[in-house]
């Protein structure tokens, strides 16, 4: 009987444990696939395909544009700690480009130099008007526009002419009496380019023609407008610019210990990117007799046909020339695009994967400026690969992901104002700021005050392109203009001298440019330029308080664009209300 019992428990038990496993191990196994979905998902992270840089745990609105955010890429495996990725879709709405370095080395015995495709200045031609008066019709539309000789380009109104008319009918009726008066009359009408026919026309009409025509003396493309419809002008004026572009020229700069490689008449190969698998034949056609002294080079110029309109007034052009030395000195020169400066430091970004785009910083050592380029004398290797346009973007994507950025020397997340999305706490913000101050130079509290007054003329005519007020822009520039020349530069020694003297030479440039301009285009254009040089002297000097840099990249075009201001606030000067809140903080100046 308690054999029975025993055998009775066990079997319940073994129904039970059955039981058990039937209900719960397979759902514990469901629950576990589950759980492991969810942590999937949870670990799906939502980018905007304008701004890469922003990387949010869930769906939502972009902080900078207010775009719907995207799923991010997964985590590109392989990368270093220095490397990152930006997705096919951000390099395209960035503009972001690249050029393999190599301008202006000698491989192979074959020396290569970079130019730009300029106007052929020899078949350009000004169009001016032979009187003045009002022009009455302008049948130019924009420049661009294609003209053949001969055709009307506009009709004007003449009083000179008008009257000019009314002595010829006058002398037409006395020239067998005053042959003289009647010649000189019709020669005056001669001179302000009237053909006989027009002559002749109105002398035997006995009419005057109130508007004249004038005709197109040459063919070619309209490069500029100089006038408008309804202007007034005065005789000789020009009123377009007319460029012959059956040929163009093709302008190189030749560094000083090249000279002896080149002769006029040698052969040239071309090389655009616009056509990356063709090559176009050109001959040395003039080689610059005087060295320019600052960049120590002379202007070598290739002369190429044109007629299917292939090549564009500054378009980027490569060329190949057989050196004739073999032992010649490699050169390699850099768009200035490509270089970003901070402080002492000059950085581009080499895309370390030929067919990813992947990206990382590099440090280089400049030399002399060769036109638009630079010369690299460390850091950079003939057939590295580096970001020639969009290059803030790609900075901007950089200091996001936390990795080593212009700005940021070590790496690690920058502040943007907009980490309260990712969860970053103040303690980690204020770390990050700190990691991106630039050493600084001591120098004496005067010449920081003197700099101070500078920086406040700055922020007002910040403000004042925030409201698009171009009037307030050119004043506030002039102001600024007036506190730089006060700098005392005898408070600065050494180092902190020669940095000043690098700097104040370009801010004044940019704020004169602004001060004279009261087109807010313009204006915003050059204070892009102020603002990088002001960055770098509030970062090396400072001014006795905290400054905030701020950047959109979306300014200049999508190639981003930085300044300072006073407040954490992002109030964008570069599109006032159009988009007055796009932007983020990069650094933070104590």
């Amino acid at each position: 009987m308690k054999n029975n019992k025993i055998i009775i428990y066990i079997g319940i038990l073994a129904i039970g444990l059955l039981l058990g496993w039937l209900l719960f191990g397979g759902s514990s196994k469901e629950e576990a696939g589950h759980n492991h979905n969810e942590v999937t998902q949870t670990n799906q992270m939502w980018t905007c395909s304008m701004h890469p840089q922003i990387m949010q745990p869930e769906p939502g609105d972009c902080p900078i544009c207010g775009m719907d955010l995207i799923p991010a890429e997964a985590g590109a495996d392989g990368l270093t700690a220095d490397q990152f990725k930006l997705t096919a879709n951000a390099m395209a709405l960035a503009n972001i480009q690249t050029a393999v370095v190599g301008n202006g080395s000698v491989e192979n015995g074959i020396i290569k130099l970079s130019g730009k495709i300029a106007e052929n200045e020899e078949a350009n031609a000004v169009q001016v008007s032979y009187f003045s008066g009002r022009i009455e019709r302008l049948n130019i539309s924009f420049t661009g526009e294609e003209v053949r000789k001969g055709q009307l380009l506009a009709t004007i109104y003449s009083p000179e002419l008008y009257a000019a008319q009314q002595e010829l009918i006058t002398a037409a009726s006395l020239k067998a009496s005053q042959p003289a008066l009647y010649k000189a009359v019709r020669n005056k009408l001669k001179l302000w380019k009237l053909s006989e026919t027009q002559i002749n026309q109105i002398e035997s009409s006995g009419k005057i023609i109130e508007n004249f025509p004038v005709y197109a003396t040459v063919s070619g493309t309209v490069t500029e407008k100089l006038v408008e419809q309804g202007d007034y002008i005065k005789q000789g004026q020009p009123l377009l610019k007319i460029a012959n572009l059956n040929t163009v020229w093709a302008n190189f700069d030749v560094y000083e210990n090249q000279i002896e490689q080149f002769k006029k008449g040698q052969e040239v190969n071309i090389i655009t990117n616009a056509y990356p698998n063709k090559q176009f034949k050109g001959k040395v056609d003039f080689i610059d007799p005087t060295l320019n002294t600052k960049t120590r080079t002379v202007d070598l110029r290739v002369v190429l046909n044109n007629k299917e309109a292939i090549f564009k007034p500054g378009m980027f052009v490569t060329a190949e020339i057989e050196s004739t030395k073999t032992n010649a000195k490699e050169v390699i020169t850099i768009p200035s695009s490509a270089v970003l400066w901070t402080g002492e430091r000059s950085v581009v970004y080499i895309k370390s994967n030929p067919n990813e785009p992947v990206f990382e910083l590099k440090e280089v050592a400049l030399g002399k400026k060769i036109g638009d380029n630079y010369e690299v004398l460390e850091g950079l290797f003939t057939g590295n690969e580096i970001v020639t346009n969009g290059t803030f973007t790609v900075d901007a994507a950089a200091q996001l992901q936390g990795k080593k950025s212009m700005m940021n020397k070590q790496g690690g997340k920058t502040m943007t104002g907009h980490e309260g999305h990712l969860g970053m706490d103040n303690n980690s913000k204020n770390e990050s700021n700190h990691t991106n101050m630039n050493e600084r130079l001591k120098v004496s509290e005067k010449f920081q005050e003197q700099l101070k007054e500078v920086y406040k003329d700055y922020i007002n005519l910040k403000d004042a392109l925030v409201k698009e007020d171009a009037k307030g822009s050119s004043q506030n520039a002039t102001s600024l203009l007036s506190n730089l020349s006060k700098t005392d530069m005898k408070l600065l020694k050494d180092e902190a001298h020669n940095h000043w003297m690098s700097l104040v030479g370009d801010i004044k440039a940019s704020t004169t440019s602004i001060a004279g301009s009261q087109d807010i285009k313009t204006q915003r254009n050059h204070f892009k330029h102020l603002s990088s040089h002001l960055i770098k002297a509030v970062q090396i000097f400072g001014v006795n308080e905290k400054v905030y840099v701020e950047f959109c990249p979306m300014a200049d075009n999508n190639n981003g664009a930085y300044w300072l201001s006073k407040e954490e606030k992002v109030i964008n000067p570069y599109f006032g209300e159009a988009m007055l809140t796009c932007g983020e903080v990069k650094q933070v100046i104590e």
